[in-house]
């Protein structure tokens, strides 16, 4: 079965940082864009970070120079670096998987996967 487990959220204080995992399973990691959305309370859940296969980068203007999204294909795992959180980063963290699946007939099936998600609290 296919899983996205999100881990390493929790409380932290304004400039503080955090670094959030998501470990991957059951289908084939490295040939997936893997993208960090987050989520706060009575908003749009919005993208934050996207990594593609060959590790190209992009970032919302609002974390842009403050997080880092990296993956690491041998561990399956995608990572969220945050530093110098503000308040307003307060949301539920989700990460996601896409991508094609291919049968042994030849037969191309679009995926995409989600994670339950991780909550990030910046308080002081």
């Amino acid at each position: 079965q296919v899983q996205l487990v999100e881990s390493g959220g929790g409380l932290v204080q304004p400039g503080g940082s955090l670094r959030l995992s998501c470990t991957a399973s059951g289908f084939t990691f490295k040939s997936y864009v893997m993208s960090w959305y987050r989520q706060a309370p009575g908003a749009e859940r919005e993208l934050v970070a996207g990594i593609t296969t060959t590790e190209s980068t992009n970032y919302a203007d609002s974390v842009k120079g403050r997080f880092t999204i990296s993956r690491d294909n041998a561990k399956n795992t995608l990572y969220l670096q945050m530093n110098s959180l503000k308040p307003e980063d307060t949301a539920v963290y989700y990460c996601k998987a896409v991508g094609v699946y291919s049968t042994v007939t030849g037969y191309r099936v679009p995926r995409n996967y989600w994670g339950q998600g991780t909550q990030v609290t910046v308080s002081p």
